[in-house]
């Protein structure tokens, strides 16, 4: 049987998707009352951002609406609680996103912004949108290398083939496991953007599907062997790379310096 506490994230995650999707059409955000509730609405989702306001007349909430309504599916909340700043350690107007994929917090300090605009705010939110698995683009990009976790374990495959969705759906299963440790990362391989990224690791678009995983710490890259692509093989890879075993192996790539 599920405790309280269990059944009542599960409800709060379920009012927070309705109000995440219809706050653009109604004009209303999830607006945090104490500790407890700004907890659990950032337990119930991967990425939450809050925007911390003193009131409505400060400097940035007109702008922080106006990026919010950019965002669609983005689960976002106001608060103006004293309380709940103390927690999350909040000094002043505040935009904050909070990640489970590096256990991470990126706050926006709105007083120290050179200019603020909506489409600034929605850049800013859409960099840091970091999830489980983040899909590949450029904007992701940005916030996939500025995140603190520098190892990304990359998952190369043609979206949309048969092969593909299962392959995701192994990626899916494994990444909370290694939340704090590595960003699981999907390129599609039929989008000619991500053509270097497939150079990178000495791939061409026919080689797919494929795992490799990039250290940034190193800068080196190494792949999985070519063959059937399971949920013990990719584990193992990973476990092998945080254990210190990977990195005796040599690159299996050319020893190119070309960036992602």
């Amino acid at each position: 049987m599920f405790s309280r506490v269990g059944m009542f994230l599960i409800v709060f995650s379920l009012l927070t998707v309705c109000v995440t999707a219809d706050h653009k059409e109604n004009g209303s955000i999830l607006r945090l009352k104490d500790v407890p509730e700004a907890q659990a609405f950032i337990d119930s989702v991967e990425v939450a951002v809050i925007g911390f306001f003193e009131t409505e007349a400060a400097h940035g909430y007109k702008e922080f609406l106006a990026a919010v309504k950019q965002m669609e599916t983005l689960p976002v909340a106001l608060c103006s609680e004293k309380e709940v700043w103390a927690k999350y350690g909040i000094a002043s107007d505040t935009i904050s996103i909070f990640r489970k994929a590096d256990l991470h917090q990126e706050h926006l300090k709105l007083s120290e912004a050179k200019k603020i605009d909506g489409d600034g705010l929605a850049r800013f939110m859409t960099i840091n949108n970091i999830y489980y698995v983040t899909e590949y683009n450029q904007a992701t990009a940005v916030g996939l290398f500025q995140s603190v976790v520098k190892t990304h374990l990359l998952l190369m495959a043609d979206r949309g083939r048969t092969h593909s969705e299962p392959l995701q759906q192994i990626f899916r299963n494994l990444a909370p496991k290694y939340a704090g440790k590595m960003l699981f990362v999907l390129v599609n391989g039929r989008e000619k953007s991500n053509a270097r990224v497939l150079e990178y690791f000495g791939l061409k678009s026919g080689d797919l599907p494929r795992i490799g995983l990039y250290d940034g710490v190193s800068d080196k890259k190494w792949l999985l062997a070519a063959g059937e692509i399971t949920t013990e093989r990719v584990q193992d890879f990973c476990d092998s790379f945080l254990d210190g075993e990977l990195q005796k192996q040599k690159e299996e790539t050319p020893e190119d310096k070309t960036e992602l």
